[in-house]
């Protein structure tokens, strides 16, 4: 009897039997339309409605591998959009200084901009001016800028938390079937940054703070769910983190340095600290649930 586990789930040697006769009720139709009608008969969707089509032909072409199916000819090779990602156009901002007490700053307003006219901005100033530079988010992700008046000030990167992370998974009691159930809850704050010519104190925190407080309710309007814990990273080689400290982060340990495609058990980067934040109450609870 074949079996096999593919992104929490079972596929068992029936449903690989449903794919071929639904392959074979089907001549002719190219691999993504396959993916989609497979989809549609297991149902098979994200938090926000979405076929889980990408998920759906990754099985697909595993099956295909593994001579258990025989897919259709690609009908086109598209190129890999990772592999030939072209870096953010230069666009020009305002970079005259903006130097003031935050009471006496312009009303700050955040806007979540992922797929909105202000992405290439954002995109762009990250590029710029942090020093990890832009990378395509994979999987669920929000961009937000934080303009003052309409100059921005502000820009924070959200996106799907990593899988296994030892300090965070131990922090929360996490076993790892309710890691992989509830790993969708968690956030990463991937980017965070403030104009090199914007220099307000207590500005950081500030944001940072509020963020937060919007953080869950940001991401159920785009994914159809929340989020109940933040996480990021912080370099202490290059950075103290105390933006984050003064808004109650929590420091639940460090990165082993090795990096996840490690094959030496020996550090290979900087030991990073690992901060969270619960975003609500009853996290533990929730992140525990079944």
């Amino acid at each position: 009897m074949y079996q096999l586990r593919y992104r929490g789930r079972e596929v068992t040697q029936s449903d690989v039997e449903f794919i071929r006769a639904l392959i074979a009720r089907h001549p002719g139709v190219s691999r993504r339309r396959l993916s989609e009608r497979l989809c549609e008969a297991w149902n098979w969707r994200q938090e926000n409605g979405a076929l889980k089509d990408m998920v759906c032909r990754g099985l697909m072409l595993a099956l295909s591998r593994a001579s258990l199916i025989e897919l259709p000819a690609l009908k086109k090779r598209p190129c890999n959009p990772l592999a030939r990602r072209r870096r953010p156009a230069l666009i020009e901002v305002d970079t005259s200084p903006i130097e003031t007490a935050l009471k006496d700053l312009a009303p700050l307003v955040f806007q979540q901009v992922r797929r909105a006219a202000d992405e290439p901005l954002f995109n762009a100033m990250i590029d710029r001016y942090h020093y990890l530079k832009y990378t395509q988010p994979v999987g669920e992700h929000l961009k937000f800028m934080v303009y003052a008046g309409c100059r921005p000030v502000a820009l924070f990167g959200w996106s799907s938390a990593a899988r296994h992370l030892a300090p965070r998974d131990r922090f929360l009691g996490w076993p790892a079937e309710k890691r992989k159930a509830n790993i969708r809850y968690v956030a990463y704050n991937t980017r965070y940054l403030i104009p090199p010519w914007v220099r307000v104190p207590h500005l950081a925190s500030h944001l940072l703070s509020r963020m937060t407080r919007t953080l869950s309710e940001e991401w159920q309007n785009v994914y159809g769910h929340g989020v109940y814990f933040a996480e990021t990273f912080v370099d202490p080689t290059l950075h103290r983190g105390i933006c984050y400290k003064a808004a109650n982060w929590i420091l639940m340990g460090r990165t082993t340095g090795r990096g996840k495609a490690d094959q030496t058990g020996r550090p290979n980067r900087s030991l990073k600290e690992v901060l969270g934040l619960p975003l609500v109450e009853d996290f533990r609870e929730r992140l525990l649930a079944t």
